[in-house]
């Protein structure tokens, strides 16, 4: 079916389809250059193209459970299964980054896959955890290793012995021949478990804040079952988000585009157009040459407050036009980072795009401004745009003060202050409560008749290509994730049981529910619009209600609360990455398990060994720099909703007005679903209201003009280029997105080492570096201050 097809059909039968539209519009034709994109989209050069498509068709018919068991591998002598090239996906972001053909003969289960698989995991969990301490944080990209394991497989593919020997029956050998695209993307996937896992802040918090340090196998047990008790939960998530084509997960086609480019011969060119191998390395190498501009050299490009400039001390029009605290109205960067910061520009869709950004006008340049200045909840004593919690002075809140060996005085609390928030922050709140509700209602009215028919007829309904070419490989078998999401549970129940978190084991469970109840509609969100939920603020709330006083109980809580569904929702992005891939699923389930593993183990060990040999680590004079501002953040939380209590803050606080929010984000996606109902051809039929206001989740420390520039650059990729040359777009878009991450992060990490990192920082002190700095937006300046020795706000708290 043609998308134009497929648009007309959804207007009649929008419960038969998941995807929202890609173009914020009424539905429109296919243009001629997409439909000759269509055909012109071939797969990668170095596979033979067989027709088969009615046998492939044949072959996913059968029955899902039916593979479970036993495997439809096809005939030795039809080593790959294709599809006519009219057989291919209905959504033109998927032809254009994913072949529809397969050659199931390539091997994935080498020795050279688990040897650099291993090794890159190995090396990222120790230099990303160390490194995770300090400010700025850098990490070394999973890019990197994308990038170096290419040579090295193919030297491995070179030198390693070809001779096949025996084990347990089975014919193996080193070298079973070229290094293959399958292997490469199985490298990757294991080198992106490589890194400190979210449980660890409870630990590092536990030992800073509340000094507390309960030995490493209380660490291992809490990490180890905080990071794979989500895969158990995205066993059941397949055939919901993985096997139906409308779940498209816009971020694993720019990763599929990034493979099939780095194996595309080199010299491959198409009606005389570029290769999109020579495409990346140009595109990579121009970007990481112009970053050393706005990242070193003239930063000014980078934070482009260019109105603040002209009026440094005038502080409405810093507040408005400001960067670092106000609200980004000078509108524009010219720093890639910066542009790529709150959303992925040239992968979000374009109707996400536009949701988000009338949403972030709405709250952030009208709504934001007006409270502010007519000081509500006393936010005009306080920067308009600050991370940072605030007491009574406009100073920052001092935790020690309210706090006696790490338990929370109810006298000091009443004697200090309450906890201030600025604007922009009790605004995220509001907008973060207003979203759970939201996606929760979203989903039940557009998408509820959809996912009660994929539950009755999953394991029998027809797929598009990618699934019949899927049918070749054994399916993991649900038992699989059930045995290892029970393990993992019991491992929990040891590490909240056995030692003193004060997390009873009915919370426990509580958690995994929330979780569970958010797992099905954020990962909706997530694979149509590249848009993601947060569960930490509900997590947060319902604890810090129920358990109040107990922040270590709150951290855990938050920590299962949050981390089942990202995790869960991880290891679901990752199986779609291997179907649109064509890895074996069973390959896809082991990789990942083995490399959780070693991540959280090393991440364990590393964070350890950091606190027991950085001297000062997580203080603010550390002298290089390992100041732990992410445990800072953390442990605010976790004093916040932990120690002092949310009813202090929404149920007899200042801040209750926010708990509104909550209805309003249930009845914003009835209104609506009514509205584009009685008015189908209207633009209402475009407002998805759980991505507006799930996109503006980053606020702060983003501002307007991270979001201005990323909609300037989605309108020119995803809506213009798109709709007017679709022939380019498809060909290069996804390329040249991750070919200017690629090379941000080659010259960031080149400019950290050689620059911040030794003993003595060189750092260019001029105008183009300092301009930016040098005004009331980077000095958190506010509209109304206090004499010293005076307070502001509530006189009773």
């Amino acid at each position: 079916m043609d998308t134009a097809a497929w648009n007309n059909e959804k207007d009649q039968e929008d419960n038969l389809v998941l995807l929202e539209p890609a173009e914020l519009g009424p539905p429109t034709s296919i243009s001629h250059d997409e439909q000759q994109a269509h055909h012109a989209i071939r797969p990668d050069a170095s596979y033979s193209t067989i027709r088969s498509s009615e046998k492939s068709k044949q072959t996913y018919v059968q029955k899902r459970e039916d593979s479970m068991e036993t495997a439809s591998i096809p005939p030795l002598d039809t080593p790959e299964l294709a599809t006519d090239m009219d057989d291919d996906s209905p959504y033109p972001e998927v032809r254009a980054a994913v072949p529809n053909t397969d050659d199931p003969t390539l091997p994935t289960n080498t020795f050279r896959m688990w040897f650099l698989g291993i090794i890159s995991t190995v090396v990222l969990s120790i230099v990303n955890t160390f490194f995770s301490f300090h400010y700025p944080a850098i990490s070394i990209s999973v890019i990197f290793v994308e990038l170096l394991t290419l040579p090295i497989g193919r030297l491995m593919a070179r030198v390693l012995p070809t001779k096949q020997f025996q084990i347990f029956g089975h014919t193996c050998s080193f070298n079973p021949g070229p290094f293959n695209i399958k292997e490469h993307a199985l490298i990757g996937i294991m080198a992106s478990f490589g890194g400190g896992a979210y449980a660890l802040d409870i630990t590092a918090t536990q030992r800073v804040f509340y000094n507390q340090n309960w030995g490493i196998l209380y660490e291992l047990c809490l990490v180890i079952s905080s990071q794979m008790i989500g895969y158990g939960f995205a066993g059941m998530c397949r055939r919901f988000l993985v096997w139906p084509a409308s779940m498209i997960w816009p971020g694993d086609l720019v990763v599929v585009s990034l493979f099939g480019t780095l194996h595309e011969p080199s010299g491959l060119m198409e009606k005389g157009r570029m290769s999109r191998w020579k495409f990346f390395w140009i595109a990579m190498t121009c970007s990481a040459v112009y970053y050393w501009f706005p990242g070193y050299i003239f930063q000014a490009l980078s934070i482009f407050n260019w109105v603040c400039w002209i009026a440094p001390n005038n502080f409405v029009i810093n507040s408005l036009f400001g960067y670092t605290s106000g609200l980004g109205m000078s509108l524009i960067t010219f720093d890639w980072n910066q542009i790529n910061y709150v959303m992925a520009p040239l992968v979000t869709p374009w109707w996400a795009q536009v949701n988000t950004f009338v949403a972030f006008v709405l709250f952030y340049w009208i709504i934001t401004p007006i409270c502010y200045y007519t000081d509500v909840f006393y936010s005009s004593y306080l920067p308009i745009s600050s991370l940072t919690a605030f007491d009574n002075t406009g100073a920052p809140y001092v935790a020690e003060a309210i706090m006696v060996n790490g338990t929370f005085n109810e006298q000091m609390y009443e004697e200090y202050s309450p906890l201030y928030m600025t604007i922009t922050f009790a605004l995220n709140y509001g907008l973060g409560f207003a979203a759970l509700t939201a996606i929760l209602v979203h989903v039940v009215l557009w998408h509820g008749h959809e996912l009660i028919r994929q539950f009755r007829t999953s394991l029998s309904e027809e797929g598009d290509v990618h699934s019949r070419l899927m049918a070749a490989y054994r399916e993991v078998p649900d038992w699989w994730y059930l045995v290892l999401g029970l393990a993992s549970f019991a491992l929990a129940l040891v590490s909240t049981l056995v030692w003193p978190t004060e997390l009873p084991v009915w919370a426990l469970i509580l958690a995994l529910i929330i979780s569970l109840v958010y797992l099905l509609p954020t990962g909706i969100i997530l694979a149509i619009a590249n848009v993601d939920l947060g569960t930490n603020i509900i997590s947060e709330l319902i604890s810090g209600y129920l358990l109040p006083g107990k922040p270590v109980a709150n951290m855990v809580f938050k920590t299962f609360g949050l981390m089942t569904t990202q995790q869960a929702l991880g290891f679901v992005s990752d199986l779609k990455f291997g179907h649109y891939m064509k890895i074996p699923p069973r390959m896809m389930f082991s990789t990942q398990v083995v490399a959780t593993l070693i991540g959280g183990i090393l991440s364990v060990v590393v964070q350890d060994w950091t606190f027991a040999n950085v001297v000062g680590l997580c203080t603010p004079t550390q002298a290089d720099n390992f100041t732990c501002p992410g445990i800072e953040i953390f442990g605010a939380a976790s004093l916040i909703f932990g120690t002092i209590g949310p009813a202090r803050f929404f149920a007899t606080g200042l801040y209750t007005p926010l708990l509104w929010c909550f209805l309003i984000g249930a009845a914003l996606p009835i209104l609506f679903y009514f509205l584009s109902k009685r008015y189908p051809n209207s633009i209402l039929k475009w407002i998805n209201i759980p991505v507006c206001l799930m996109g503006l989740g980053t606020i702060p420390p983003a501002s307007g003009f991270n979001y201005f520039s990323a909609f300037v650059v989605g309108a020119i990729f995803m809506y213009y280029i798109r709709r007017y040359h679709f022939q380019w777009w498809s060909h290069y878009n996804y390329i040249l997105s991750v070919a200017l991450d690629s090379g941000v992060v080659i010259t960031a990490l080149l400019i950290y080492l050689c620059f911040y990192l030794p003993s003595t920082p060189i750092e260019l002190n001029w105008w183009g570096n300092t301009v930016s700095f040098s005004n009331l937006d980077a000095m958190y300046a506010s509209w109304k201050t206090v004499n010293p020795g005076e307070t502001f706000g509530l006189t009773s708290w």
